[in-house]
């Protein structure tokens, strides 16, 4: 007979990013009265990252989203530990070490340390920046002005968006990446395309099929693969992001897929330790293998669904990924998870128009579909995506996407 677990009192989370704050409150949301304590690396409040490259970057405001409004975790008797380092992580004992040394004991934790952006051998000096908190957005924005000369270095989804809030203050920009195309990996030859077009349009210089290898004076050169030199009074480093694996892996924790390896319920291999977000290498239950999103959506789901397991339920995460982009007119979401190299392409809608609706196909069903300025349709494709609808490519073409059928699609894995 199994014995039953005690209820929790003391639950820790570590991180107190999108994933970690949106479990705190779901923590409390939910009717828990122990003792919740949100450790966080910053100084500020819990806030998102998607407006860093969109409104702080363009000027429009000077802070983040916060998860929760101002006056938050006091008034819901949660200990928010500002500029705070969890340092050490003892699963046999339930404790966790701080920076300062200081041991505090857990019956529940959550890792939910989030990512750091991937750096460039040879790519530093006080010209070169990355973008993943609020201070480096507003450094980052004090350079994009008229005139100046950005040099991004990665034309993936924060290549692209740096690019576009830097050609809104005037700025001379070139973005290089050795892919033929923008986004080319999560989209692939045709859809990439429309990226490429859409930043030669608003003035990038695009230098695709061409690698970066280095720097000069301080990031104030870049140098290029095919002998050429790029002037940089700024230089962003956009090349994706390295998930905060150390404390987990110190710990001994089993790490997979880049990630903390979860089941699908979101539970670690060691008793009591959870993970969300980032660094969660997810046992997903519609998915091949593990599944680890670095999107504002899954944070935010994974963060609030994994607070009813802390509490004692043992519910899988089976959301799918999504995550939206803004870029100049343009602006796009994308449901799902599709391989371009594997998946068949279908498209709804005249892409050079750059409003259309993309769908993946894989053996015959939806793995994936991208709306472009096209918003009377997301929750048409939020099912069509969530149910793996077996849809004819003709069909998904020239039917209404409200209207089409998708009972018999049962949820493949």
């Amino acid at each position: 007979m199994t014995t039953p677990q005690r209820p929790p009192r003391r639950i820790v989370i570590v991180g107190a990013g999108l994933a970690g704050a949106s479990a705190a409150a779901a923590l409390r949301e939910q009717g828990f009265d122990g003792d919740v304590t949100l450790f966080s690396r910053e100084g500020y409040d819990p806030y998102e990252l998607p407006p860093l490259s969109k409104g702080v970057l363009l000027g429009e405001r000077d802070e983040s989203d916060l998860v929760r409004e101002a006056g938050y975790y006091d008034d819901h008797d949660i200990a928010l530990r500002r500029d705070t380092t969890v340092t050490a992580l003892r699963p046999a004992d339930h404790l966790i070490v701080d920076a300062d040394g200081a041991e505090h004991g857990y019956d529940r934790l959550l890792l939910a340390t989030g990512s750091r952006p991937r750096t460039l051998p040879g790519f530093d000096g006080p010209g070169v920046y990355t973008l993943r908190t609020l201070d480096d957005a507003l450094a980052l924005r004090e350079k994009l002005t008229d005139g100046a000369r950005v040099v991004i270095v990665g034309a993936g989804w924060v290549g692209c968006e740096v690019a576009s809030a830097a050609r809104a203050h005037g700025a001379h920009v070139t973005m290089v990446d050795p892919a033929p195309l923008p986004l080319h990996q999560v989209l692939g030859d045709r859809v990439g395309a429309v990226f490429r077009d859409l930043h030669a349009d608003h003035g990038v210089t695009l230098r695709l099929g061409v690698k970066a290898t280095g720097t000069r004076d301080g990031g104030r050169t870049v140098l290029l693969d095919d002998g050429g030199e790029l002037p940089a009074d700024a230089l962003v480093v956009g090349v994706g992001a390295l998930p905060r694996t150390e404390l987990a892996e110190a710990a001994g924790l089993d790490l997979a897929a880049g990630g903390v390896a979860v089941d699908a319920a979101l539970r670690t291999a060691a008793p009591d330790v959870y993970a969300a977000g980032d660094i969660a290498a997810h046992d997903h239950p519609r998915y091949e293998g593990r599944v680890r999103v670095e999107h504002w959506a899954n944070a935010k789901e994974q963060g609030t669904h994994v607070a009813g397991n802390l509490l004692g339920g043992h519910d899988a995460y089976d959301a799918d990924p999504y995550f939206f982009s803004d870029q100049y007119d343009l602006g796009c979401e994308y449901r799902g998870l599709a391989d371009p190299a594997r998946d068949e392409l279908v498209l709804r809608g005249e892409p050079a128009s750059r409003e259309f609706l993309a769908f993946w196909l894989r053996d015959g069903r939806v793995t994936a579909a991208l709306n472009v300025n096209s918003w009377d349709h997301g929750d048409a494709l939020t099912a069509l995506v969530g149910t793996r609808a077996r849809v004819s490519a003709q069909r998904l073409t020239e039917a209404d996407p409200h209207t089409l059928t998708t009972g018999d699609a049962a949820p493949q894995r």
